[in-house]
């Protein structure tokens, strides 16, 4: 009698860690530096020591990671499903728009005009609170809005649009639609948004005043916290089933189809969620900068968040993060320097990024690593 063969034991590979060895260094220097570092360097060290870290930069750095945060967001959607908006200035306008109206609230009766409606409803005099008011003088609500108002916009934008089958170009071309027609919205003064100006003036939050070097600083820590966690969870999301999906899907949709994978809820999902980081991005954004206006819903705004993604290296997530930096330290010297070339280095380093560097400079110090050990 023939022996039956031995059934053979399929051993898978280990998953492969949320971060190497050195990824979770680099992470907790990040942490020790945002939470610890920043804080002795700014409200420790008197004005005049080397190492006093100014109030102006805590400002700048603080607003940067704004930025970086948009920049990952759209890593997630143009880096690794190969979505490519030229619109997510709005979102992170939106969720701006809803932080600035709790701030508005917050400034009561110590505005110009000494009302409880905020000054530029008084010069427009307007008798009462218009019905989108209704939640911002609650921060939880706040917080909510901030979340659910640039998710929601999103998710039913994107269900039409993917279920549509939009994509390329054309989904390029109506995201940026999209912002404009937004940016026209609150640039009118029946809108209740503030017009022309926006928001400005505040005065505090959840009661603290807003100007003290220590809320600043609070802010500053919080923003580097999200910015880290949402590092962490788009690292999570990308190395799981559901982001080698979105993999496939950007490489080759049809044929992902034809796997048994529905585009649809992988894509508005991705969508949505990118959607909100800009958002928390943005409400994040407004009481460090201090103002808010329709100046943020610019096409360009929306250009330079794709510039960030693509100078740092997309398809990489801490790349776009780096793009960030580097674009906004640069600007932030070259507006002060020679702010009428500012346009120019920013548009001749798109094209030079795109024809000579395609994987970003994250790519390139991968390529040059991997030559020097060669």
């Amino acid at each position: 009698m023939s022996r039956m063969p031995s059934p053979t034991t399929v051993v898978l590979p280990a998953r492969a860690p949320l971060l190497t060895r050195a990824g979770w260094s680099a992470f907790l220097a990040a942490l020790l530096a945002v939470c610890a570092l920043a804080p002795v360097l700014n409200l420790l060290l008197p004005a005049g020591h080397p190492l006093h870290l100014s109030d102006y930069m805590v400002s700048l750095v603080g607003k940067i990671m704004c930025y970086a945060i948009c920049a990952l967001a759209m890593d997630l959607i143009w880096g690794y499903s190969g979505i490519l908006s030229l619109g997510h200035g709005l979102f992170f306008a939106l969720g701006g728009y809803m932080m600035g109206m709790y701030l508005m609230r917050q400034i009561g009766r110590d505005g110009q005009y000494q009302s409880e409606l905020p000054d530029f409803m008084v010069f427009l005099d307007w008798k009462e609170l218009p019905w989108h008011w209704a939640l911002s003088d609650s921060f939880l609500a706040t917080l909510a809005l901030i979340v659910l108002v640039p998710g929601g916009v999103a998710f039913v934008f994107g269900y039409f649009a993917f279920r549509s089958r939009i994509k390329g170009v054309y989904f390029s071309i109506i995201t940026q639609a999209l912002t404009y027609a937004a940016l026209l919205l609150f640039f009118r003064n029946e809108t209740g948004f503030g017009g022309n100006n926006g928001f400005t003036d505040f005065k505090r939050i959840l009661g603290v005043p807003i100007a003290t070097p220590s809320t600043r600083m609070v802010l500053f820590v919080l923003t580097g916290l999200t910015l880290l966690g949402c590092f962490l969870l788009a690292r999570w999301l990308v190395r799981s089933q559901y982001g080698r999906v979105l993999q496939a899907i950007r490489d080759a949709e049809s044929r992902t189809m034809f796997c048994g994978y529905d585009p649809l809820p992988y894509k508005l999902s991705v969508w949505t969620l990118s959607a909100v980081m800009c958002g928390i991005a943005g409400a994040l954004y407004v009481p460090q900068v201090g103002i808010i206006n329709p100046s943020e819903m610019t096409p360009a705004n929306s250009i330079e968040i794709a510039v960030w993604a693509a100078v740092g290296g997309r398809g990489t997530l801490i790349g776009p993060i780096v793009g960030a930096f580097l674009v906004n330290g640069a600007k932030s010297w070259l507006t002060v320097t020679f702010p009428e070339f500012w346009l120019y280095v920013l548009g001749g380093l798109f094209i030079a990024v795109t024809l000579f560097l395609p994987q970003g400079v994250v790519g390139l110090v991968k390529k040059l690593r991997r030559g020097g050990s060669a």
